[in-house]
């Protein structure tokens, strides 16, 4: 044996053992063998330790329990941290059992047949370990019970060196078979303070040493969690992404004997190196059903219940288990990283199946209480809340996080170490966003009344601009995951207003207006929504460009084609719930407004159909008369106007009589009255004087 059986025996067995097995599970182990190999020049077997590894790493699964709920559930940290993938796990099985059958060959060799050097060369080589079955048999109050089965041999072929391979094949057709007594593997962590991983207890194991001789091994091994104060810095440094690598540490004393001879008791160690890729990451998950519903809590009253399940791409686990019921806590980003996360929900797992190769597929149960004050309350450096951040940012198709800890009541058929465990850390839950363009459709104004700025106003006063007033419809599309009772009670918004795709202004509606909502049951091929009605008064129209502006208000005088606005904004909704009372920010929703509908109104000012009422000449010239007049119209459109001041040409075959002028004049739909108007009588030339003259006659005539 050599002398320095530590790191050396184990450390070389490691990597012959998972060099012998098939390439996908020995090619990463064999290469960490080989590191520590070149650390330790001496060679012993990694039989125990490699086992204790495997037990680690399958202890790990069990005990992250945590980790395939949460994996499964909400991708639970354990699993990730120490479990890696799935090769990785499959390889720690085989390293299991082959660590304790080189052990045994190199200890019985080396001891009575051959030199040491020689001894771990066939050893590493020659083993073969081909697991057959993985399984968490019960968790226990400490850890887990596993289960492993597999087929053991030595395969003298795979040993490239004749003398080496003639030598073992003789030595071990002397001993026939070995023995290992019962034995405990602790895994630490060196580069954490040597912080202890877990424990594995394992039992006695006997194989056949002789080359090609088949050994079944199925037994039991009781695996035990360690400092989970530890695990949670591990988990830590994982998730904030300053795990690099990660250096794990077994050792043993293994008691070795083949028939009635004894070997003593043999100290052993193995070190592996995980790093890049061989570092877990976040399983992949698609959400396939989600479900947000009213339920009644005798202790509470009204509260929000979600249903949510999950299809987990299972790649990291070869495994087979149960994982029970699990709770945890939902939590929510606060106003700023070094606030403590807001709770926002209770959730539970229901029993999740893991199988080998197969898609956990994972039933979640929440409620939501009540919405803390924390979580709607504006934050004081921004004008939104950590709720309005986390919908807004689900609601523009970001990805927005929730976080997930387990929670601080656990089942009551949770072992302590796993409750434990789950409470000492916090995982980040990505989901991706959902994008709501169509979610507020069919918005329009009724009984629209436009009021035109004064021309005498200061510039950039409020008298100086545009007012609209009306009554805004929208229907509200429900998502197909919402089945509560929701109301609109005010809304808001900002609102970009174009005309022939160019941008005329801006509608301020931040003040908030009363809205009235009416679900509407899905019919034909529409689905569910809410009708939303709300009034706006004198909103005022911030005109960006004048010129498309004018363009406007000559289309409208004189037009003969109906008139579009195209109305883009971003509606803030308060809503109430059996939550209580909140506020959806930043909607997205875009509609038209018809003007001057063409069937009504035929687009120009003939359809007004003036008349003058009454006429009362208030003071002559030699060439002019000024006139007063009560004026008649009708207004065949559904809109209605206020216009401060208005100067109109009076033409007559194309000669200029004079103009006429009105101010403050509010044009409603249907017949308007007496709308006061001045008119100077001014022909612009003898010819108009002459035309005049005979339209004055006709009149008096």
């Amino acid at each position: 044996m050599s002398d320095n059986d530590r790191t050396p025996l184990l450390a070389e067995e490691g990597a012959g053992s998972s060099s012998e097995r098939p390439p996908s599970q020995k090619s990463k182990l064999s290469n960490h063998s080989k590191r520590s190999n070149r650390a330790d020049n001496s060679a012993e077997s990694t039989p125990l330790l490699l086992r204790d590894n495997d037990h680690r790493d399958y202890g790990d699964a069990p005990r992250s329990t945590g980790p395939p709920s949460s994996a499964s559930s909400l991708r639970s940290l354990h699993d990730g941290i120490i479990g890696g993938k799935g090769k990785r796990l499959t390889r720690w099985t085989t390293v299991l059992a082959v660590t304790i059958l080189c052990l045994i060959v190199i200890a019985i060799l080396g001891l009575g047949f051959a030199a040491p050097a020689v001894v771990e060369q066939y050893a590493k080589q020659a083993a073969v370990f081909e697991p057959t079955n993985l399984s968490i048999d019960s968790f226990t109050s400490s850890g887990v019970r596993a289960r492993v089965q597999g087929n053991f041999m030595m395969n003298a072929s795979k040993v490239r060196t004749k003398s080496v391979r003639d030598l073992g094949r003789a030595g071990t057709r002397l001993a026939r078979a070995a023995e290992t007594k019962r034995s405990k593997v602790n895994v630490i962590l060196p580069e954490y303070g040597n912080v202890l991983l877990g424990m594995a207890d394992v039992p006695p194991i006997v194989v056949d040493i002789r080359n090609g001789h088949v050994t079944h091994l199925d037994f039991i091994t009781e695996l035990t969690a360690g400092d989970v104060d530890g695990i949670r810095r591990i988990a830590k440094d994982w998730l904030d992404g300053r795990l690099s690598q990660l250096r794990v540490e077994g050792t043993a004393d293994v008691g070795v004997k083949s028939g009635i001879f004894g070997f003593g008791t043999q100290t052993i160690s193995k070190e592996m190196v995980f790093s890049g890729q061989e570092l877990p990451v976040f399983p992949k998950y698609d959400i396939t059903r989600m479900n947000f519903h009213e339920i009644d809590i005798p202790t509470v009253g009204k509260a929000m219940a979600a249903d949510v399940s999950l299809a987990l791409v299972n790649d990291y686990l070869p495994v087979t288990f149960d994982v029970p019921p699990l709770a945890f806590d939902v939590l929510v980003q606060g106003c700023s990283p070094e606030e403590p996360y807001i709770f926002l929900a209770d959730a539970t797992t229901g029993d999740i199946e893991v199988r080998p190769k197969k898609d956990l597929i994972v039933d979640v149960g929440g409620i939501v209480r009540q919405l803390p004050d924390t979580l709607i309350q504006t934050c004081p450096q921004s004008m939104k809340s950590p709720m309005d951040v986390l919908l807004g940012n689900y609601m523009n198709g970001k990805e927005a996080t929730i976080y997930v800890r387990g929670s601080e009541t656990p089942l009551p058929n949770t072992p302590e170490w796993i409750a434990e465990l789950m409470e000492s850390v916090t995982v980040p839950l990505p989901f991706p966003g959902h994008t709501f363009d169509n979610l507020i459709r069919n918005f329009s104004l009724a009984d629209v009344h436009f009021g035109l700025p004064s021309p005498f106003a200061e510039p950039d006063s409020p008298e100086a601009q545009p007012r609209i007033s009306a009554v805004v419809k929208a229907l509200v599309g429900l998502p197909e995951e919402m089945n509560f009772p929701i109301d609109v009670s005010r809304v808001r918004a900002d609102a970009d207003v174009f005309y022939k795709k160019q941008k005329l202004g801006e509608l301020d509606l931040k003040r908030w207006q009363t809205a009235n909502s009416t679900l509407v049951e899905a019919h034909d091929q529409n689905p569910r929504g809410l009708a939303v009605e709300s009034i706006i008064k004198d909103a005022p129209l911030k005109v960006t460009d004048n010129d498309v502006f004018a363009d406007l208000v000559q289309a409208l005088v004189f037009s003969d084609k109906t008139l579009v606005l195209s109305v883009k904004a971003a509606v803030d909704v308060e809503t109430e719930t059996a939550l209580g009372k909140f506020v959806v920010r930043e909607i997205p929703a875009e509609g038209k407004v018809f003007i001057l509908d063409l069937a009504l109104s035929g687009g120009n000012m003939t359809s007004f159909s003036p008349e003058v009422g009454s006429l009362r000449i208030l003071e002559t010239t030699a060439r002019t008369i000024l006139l007063k007049a009560k004026v008649n119209i009708t207004n065949p459109t559904d809109y209605s106007a206020t216009v401060p001041y208005v100067d109109i040409l009076m033409l007559n075959n194309g000669s200029v009589l004079g103009h006429a002028t009105a101010k403050g004049v509010t044009v409603r739909p249907g017949p308007n009255r007496d709308i006061k108007v001045k008119a100077l009588w001014e022909p612009a030339d003898f010819k108009a004087e002459a035309v005049g003259r005979e339209l004055l006659s006709q009149y008096v005539s």
